[in-house]
């Protein structure tokens, strides 16, 4: 695989090779800042140091042999133990002797000089939406308690192959519903820097995961901010990718849902590299790109000086923000103008609310449809929490016209959004409208005194991306007073997902947010 100007390089190897993984797995903060509290201090120095490691150092050093497989996942198990127990991000955990067997064939496999790929014996945990073979797969829902898939899914299938070892599932809301990871299955998941919070969702266990170091990278889905919300909440990167990029299982092929799956991780070298296993095209999925994950192989390093950003603010005033959420944002904006870009607030010229009316028919037309035979079956129905309940039942009153002219709003929209991007190189705009809310809550009934209609209103400001098709890749933008996350959400034009992560990368390496600031558990349990 191509460089991505990763920290870990042949001058370290003559290191011991845990000193090796130490050092990677600061190297990026130590390089752009000397801003670091006491506690992300001791986390680095008294942390198992494979866990610390960044993704791309991880590879490379199973690849070399200077850590076994069976030494990172034995590391991994321990720190899982340690500390999922405080926040319920890893579910369907799987049997330790089962998982070190594995580990250990898989060094077996580097010793014939058989390396599977980029994966090759990482601990990875899927989200609980993908279909693992042999793993206990949930969608969060007591409908699906006891299911255990004979296959994968597409994404799985991939990440198998390039070596990957499942030791679980990560937590998800039920269905995938609400952007606040809980469900009667597995309970609550709390969010990585303040267990009273909210971890996000629906990829809050994912996100958890990789802010606790609990894996080295990790997979999300997005619809209305699933993959971005999560990561802007727990200070790590998510990556809402173009339709088709990755092939997503579905029953229908031909309308496909504007969900979308995509990689999740600390760093965005980490991320390109697992966007490339992910992406592709597959026969099974008509309409999935034609183009495999190489491209993303390439060097992220960009001269960025020119390159103009919109900053969509408030949408002059339609979206009501906590106070404090828009400051973080726009100081994030500053690293951008130091790189040489131009910003400005602006926004595509296309009504906004109308976006949002379309998106909510064409979101219950598909989540709807997705669980109309639970409805349709009264016991399965009592199991239904109300949220899935609501999209059918807003699903049903809809005819093929209402369908049709919300997609009409989806396509005007779109073709707004491509010619503001010949103005503009990339548009940001926050992953929430909130800091993470209290755990104990469903779904935020006000934002700033005014009230939210809908289950998921107070994620009306990822929305319209969701509706523009394009890529939106979720960076930290760094903390409120309180020490709670937000994050930034990178757009660039639809298939433009090599452009976001040039930007992204350049901006991870002058801030360094998620060395620079782990989570305080990890320092407070480990002094």
């Amino acid at each position: 695989m191509a460089s991505h100007d990763s920290a870990f390089g042949p001058n370290l190897l003559p290191l011991n090779r845990r000193e090796v993984l130490t050092l990677t797995g600061a190297a990026s903060a130590v390089a752009t800042t000397q801003v670091f509290t006491n506690a992300a201090s001791a986390a680095a120095e008294q942390a198992p140091h494979i866990v610390m490691a960044d993704a791309l150092a991880l590879a490379d050093a199973i690849r070399s042999r200077q850590v076994s497989c069976i030494e990172v996942m034995t590391d991994y198990l321990d720190h899982i133990e340690k500390f999922n127990p405080k926040v319920n991000a890893i579910v369907a955990l799987q049997d330790r002797a089962g998982l070190l067997a594995q580990a250990s064939e898989r060094d077996a496999q580097l010793a014939r000089g058989d390396l599977m790929g980029p994966l090759h014996g990482f601990p990875y945990a899927v989200k609980d939406l993908a279909l693992v073979k042999g793993i206990r797969t949930t969608f969060g829902s007591p409908i699906l308690k006891d299911f255990v898939p004979t296959t994968d899914s597409i994404m799985v299938e991939r990440l198998r192959k390039a070596g990957a070892i499942f030791i679980g599932k990560t937590n998800a809301p039920e269905f995938g519903l609400g952007s606040h990871t809980y469900n009667p299955v597995y309970g609550v998941t709390r969010n990585a820097y303040d267990q009273t919070r909210s971890a996000g969702g629906s990829s809050g266990g994912a996100a958890v995961s990789l802010a606790l170091r609990m894996l080295p990278v990790a997979d999300g889905s997005d619809y209305g901010g699933s993959l971005r919300n999560p990561a802007g909440w727990n200070n790590v990167f998510g990556f809402r990718t173009s339709y088709g990029l990755v092939p997503s299982d579905a029953r229908d092929v031909w309308l496909p849902s504007m969900g979308v799956v995509g990689p999740m991780a600390r760093t965005v070298a980490d991320l390109a590299m697992l966007l490339s296993i992910q992406s592709g095209y597959d026969a099974r999925l008509p309409l999935s790109m034609d183009e495999d994950g190489t491209r993303f192989q390439e060097p992220l390093r960009i001269d960025l000086k020119g390159k103009r950003i919109a900053w969509a603010g408030d949408f002059k005033g339609y979206l009501p923000f906590e106070p404090g959420v828009l400051d973080v944002c726009k100081s994030a904006l500053q690293t951008f103008e130091s790189m040489g870009c131009v910003v400005e607030e602006a926004q595509p010229n296309y009504p906004i609310d109308a976006v949002w009316r379309s998106w909510l028919r064409l979101r219950a037309w598909q989540a709807g449809g997705a669980l109309l035979a639970f409805y349709n079956d009264p016991a399965k129905r009592a199991l239904m929490k109300p949220e899935a309940i609501f999209e059918v039942e807003s699903g049903l009153k809809l005819s093929a016209f209402d369908i049709t002219a919300a997609s009409v709003v989806r396509s005007e929209w779109y073709q707004a959004v491509r010619q503001f991007f010949e103005k503009f190189d990339y548009f940001i705009l926050p992953t929430a409208q909130l800091f993470p809310f209290d755990v104990d809550t469903h779904w935020p009934q006000e934002i700033a005194g005014r009230n939210m209609e809908t289950y998921h209103e107070w994620m009306k400001g990822v929305l319209p991306i969701t509706m523009s098709g394009c890529p939106a890749l979720a960076a930290p933008a760094g903390f409120s007073d309180q020490g709670l996350p937000i994050g930034i959400q990178i757009v660039g034009p639809n298939r433009a997902e090599l452009s976001c992560l040039q930007l992204a990368y350049a901006y991870d390496t002058a801030t360094a947010w998620p060395s620079r600031r782990p989570p305080r558990l990890l320092s407070e349990s480990w002094v």
